[in-house]
C-alpha cells in the first residue's frame, strides 16, 4: 500500500507540474541576443511555482546528417560511435584524448520530487546514461581529417572529465580526485596506476560532477574548475564547501588555494594569448524565468567573487537565498553574457586556429543547450571575438560556428561540449548526445 501511495503521490505532482508549466507560460520576452555581450539586458526575476521545463528529447543524428557549418566552413566526422564524449584534449604529438564520461551512478541530485524530476529530464536530454569511466585516444596519422586509430588509453576511472599534460606527467580530474600518470609521446595505452595528487569535492551529494583542469604555463600548478552543489544553495550551505570555485594546486607539494569563488559552475579553462589571463565559461542559475541569468565567460581575478549563490552578473540580488548584503560590495561583474541558459561549456582560444580572418582572435565556445528556457536557447559552438587588449569587441555578439543541433521538431540530434583546436588548426567538437567529434575546417 505504502509504495502504491508513493506512485500516485508522484504522479498527482507529475500531473500538477505539467499543469502548471503549461497554464503558466513563461516564455521568453527577450531574444537570445539581447542578452548576451558585454552589456546584456536584464529583466526582474520571473518566479513561478513550476519553473519552465523545455527539454529537447535526444534523437541523435541520421546517416549522413551534420551540424551546420557557418559560411566559409564545413564540417566532418573526425570519429564517430563513440560513448557520451564530452571533453577533449590535444597532446603535442596530435593525438586527441577524449573523455567518455558521465555522471556515476552512485550521485544523487538531492532526493525528493525535485531529484526525481530532474534526473527524469536529464534522461530525455541523453544525459541519464551509464558512464564509460575511459579516456579514449584518436588518431590520424595520414592527415585525412579522420580518426583511423580509436583506442582505449585510460580505463578504470571515475567520472573523468579534464585532462592536462605537464613534463611526461598526465593529469587527469575523476569527479572527486586529481590523478596523474606517466605518459611518453606516441603512447596508445596507459596501465600505470594513477597517483592521487588531492582529493576533490565529490561524495555523498555531486550536483555538478565535472571537474575540469588547466595546468599553468609555468607548468607548477594546475587550476581545477568545481561546480557548486546546487542551483542556488537549496540543499544547504554546509554541501557547498569548497565549491563553486576556482582551485590552484601546486604540483610538487600537492597544496592548494582559492583562486576564485562564487562562480556557480565554472567549466571550460583557458589562457587568453594576449593578455594570459585565465578565462572561464560558467553556467548561471536557473529557475528565475527565460530571460535570466545569462551564462558567461570570464577573466578571472585572483581572490575574485563572483556572486553565486547570493548575486549574478555583478550585483543584482538572487530573491531565493537568504540575504547576504556584507558581501555585495565585493561582487564582480563577469565580462561577456553568452544568453540565458544556454549551458556554455567548451571554451578553448583561437590560438593556432586556421579557419580564416574572421575566426583569428577571440574564443569558440561550446553551447550544450537550455532545458528550461522556451523557445530553447544554446545547442550551438559559437565565436567570440576579442580584440588586441585581450577582451571581446565592445559590440560584438556571438556568431554561428556550428549550428543544426536541433531538428525541425527542436529533437535534439546532437549537444555540443567540449572545444579544441588540433594540431592542424581545425575546430574539434565534443557531441555528447550525437556520440560523434565533429571537425570544422576552412573551405
Amino acid at each position: 500500500m505504502k509504495r502504491v501511495l508513493i506512485i500516485l503521490g508522484i504522479a498527482v505532482v507529475a500531473i500538477l507540474a505539467v499543469l502548471g508549466f503549461l497554464l503558466t507560460g513563461g516564455g521568453a520576452k527577450l531574444d537570445v541576443a539581447q542578452v548576451q555581450g558585454r552589456f546584456p539586458k536584464i529583466l526582474d526575476p520571473d518566479q513561478r511555482i513550476f519553473p519552465v521545463i523545455n527539454v529537447a528529447k535526444r534523437v541523435g543524428w541520421a546517416e549522413g546528417a551534420t551540424p551546420v557549418p557557418a559560411p566559409g566552413l564545413k564540417v566532418a566526422a573526425f570519429a564517430k560511435g563513440l560513448d557520451h564524449p564530452r571533453w577533449l584534449y590535444v597532446l603535442p604529438n596530435g593525438d586527441v584524448l577524449v573523455a567518455e564520461t558521465n555522471k556515476p551512478d552512485s550521485y544523487g541530485d538531492g532526493g525528493g520530487a525535485r531529484g526525481f524530476f530532474q534526473s527524469l529530464f536529464m534522461k530525455r536530454g541523453g544525459a541519464k546514461v551509464p558512464s564509460a569511466n575511459r579516456i579514449t585516444l584518436l588518431r590520424d596519422a595520414d592527415g585525412d581529417g579522420v580518426a583511423e586509430l580509436k583506442t582505449p588509453f585510460l580505463t578504470g576511472l571515475w567520472g573523468p572529465f579534464g585532462m592536462a599534460l605537464v613534463g611526461d606527467q598526465l593529469y587527469v580530474a575523476n569527479t572527486d580526485a586529481l590523478l596523474r600518470f606517466p605518459y611518453k609521446t606516441g603512447d596508445t595505452k596507459i596501465t600505470a596506476k594513477g597517483v592521487k595528487v588531492i582529493d576533490l569535492p565529490g561524495a555523498p551529494l555531486n550536483h555538478h560532477w565535472t571537474k575540469n583542469i588547466l595546468a599553468a604555463p609555468d607548468g607548477k600548478s594546475i587550476y581545477v574548475a568545481i561546480g557548486s552543489n546546487s542551483n542556488v544553495g537549496e540543499n544547504g550551505l554546509d554541501v557547498e564547501k569548497e565549491r563553486a570555485r576556482i582551485w590552484q594546486v601546486d604540483l610538487a607539494s600537492g597544496r592548494r588555494n582559492v583562486f576564485a569563488y562564487g562562480l556557480r559552475n565554472p567549466v571550460g579553462l583557458a589562457f587568453e594569448p594576449h593578455s594570459g589571463m585565465l578565462w572561464t565559461a560558467v553556467n548561471e542559475r536557473d529557475e528565475l524565468g527565460s530571460d535570466i541569468v545569462p551564462d558567461y565567460i570570464t577573466s578571472v581575478q585572483f581572490g575574485g567573487f563572483y556572486g553565486w549563490p547570493w548575486y549574478y552578473w555583478g550585483g543584482f540580488p538572487d530573491p531565493r537565498p537568504e540575504p547576504n548584503e556584507q558581501i555585495a560590495q565585493y561582487v564582480i561583474r563577469p565580462d561577456y553574457a553568452m544568453g540565458p541558459h544556454t549551458a556554455s561549456l567548451g571554451l578553448t582560444f583561437a590560438t593556432g586556429a586556421k579557419l580564416g580572418p574572421k575566426y583569428a582572435s577571440g574564443a569558440f565556445v561550446g553551447q550544450h543547450g537550455s532545458w528550461n528556457r522556451k523557445p530553447p536557447s544554446g545547442y550551438k559552438v559559437v565565436f567570440v571575438p576579442f580584440d588586441a587588449q585581450g577582451f571581446p569587441v565592445k559590440d560584438a555578439k556571438p556568431s554561428d560556428v556550428l549550428s543544426g543541433f536541433l531538428n525541425k521538431d527542436g529533437e535534439a540530434q546532437g549537444r555540443p561540449v567540449g572545444v579544441v583546436i588540433d594540431k592542424a588548426g581545425a575546430l574539434l567538437v565534443a557531441d555528447d548526445a550525437g556520440d560523434v567529434i565533429w571537425r570544422v575546417t576552412g573551405k
